[in-house]
């Protein structure tokens, strides 16, 4: 746990917190904290800063925080996403979250089994669960949005246009002809599709609204695989 993130129910006072739970395990069976100890800490969607172990107990820490600097600069990325298997789920969005990702669209396509909507995972409590754990990893703070998108068709004509205004929009397909670009650097629409990529019918749909298909090479990768490797590859 590289930084303690933080929310209004934690505090007692304006620089007091008690920590509990999962946290409070975790800080005293791994971290082996001690009375005293310096910890990074954040507020969610706020400042970073550090708490000061002022008491532990049995059942809680309680500390006294200094949270004075912004959070780590978010990537201009959306990332458009064919609902991946729920055993990849998890990651995935830890991950992307841990980059800096702050606005992810879960998407449905012909490949995405309808079952993987049924997933308990995709509560609103089990993402943020999945994303928290991202934030503590990069000691960011701010939260990202999780957005739920079931129709394709109507999602990339009526939705997709106005939120790739200004953009450099690319769909991430395996039998495209050209490679991704590098270091682009931009403000950017990606489009990754499910296991086996995007059908056909779905490629020429996401082109007529203005995105260019690009592949990352010859190696055929898992979705969680390609996910970071095309993110990497844009913000070099």
């Amino acid at each position: 746990m590289n930084l303690i993130l933080l929310e209004k129910k934690d505090f007692i006072d304006r620089d007091h917190v008690i920590l509990t739970g999962r946290q409070f395990k975790h800080l005293v069976s791994v971290n082996k904290v001690e009375k005293n100890d310096e910890l990074i800490c954040g507020i969610l969607n706020g400042k970073i800063g550090t708490g000061r172990i002022t008491k532990i107990s049995s059942e809680c820490i309680e500390m006294k925080v200094h949270l004075d600097t912004d959070p780590p600069k978010s990537l201009p990325l959306t990332l458009v996403l064919a609902l991946p298997r729920p055993k990849m789920l998890k990651r995935i969005i830890e991950n992307v979250t841990s980059l800096g990702v702050k606005d992810i669209y879960l998407i449905n396509s012909w490949r995405v089994e309808k079952s993987f909507w049924q997933t308990p995972l995709l509560s609103e409590d089990n993402l943020k669960k999945f994303m928290i754990l991202g934030l503590e990893q990069s000691k960011d703070t701010r939260m990202p949005h999780i957005h739920q998108r079931r129709f394709f068709t109507s999602f990339v004509k009526k939705e997709l246009p106005q939120l790739s205004k200004d953009s450099v929009c690319i769909t991430a397909h395996p039998n495209a002809l050209k490679r991704c670009p590098s270091g682009v650097n931009k403000k950017i629409i990606l489009a990754i599709g499910p296991e086996g990529g995007f059908i056909d019918i779905e490629i020429e749909t996401l082109e007529k609204n203005g995105f260019l298909s690009y592949h990352i090479g010859q190696r055929i990768l898992k979705v969680e695989t390609a996910v970071i490797a095309l993110i990497s590859r844009l913000y070099l």
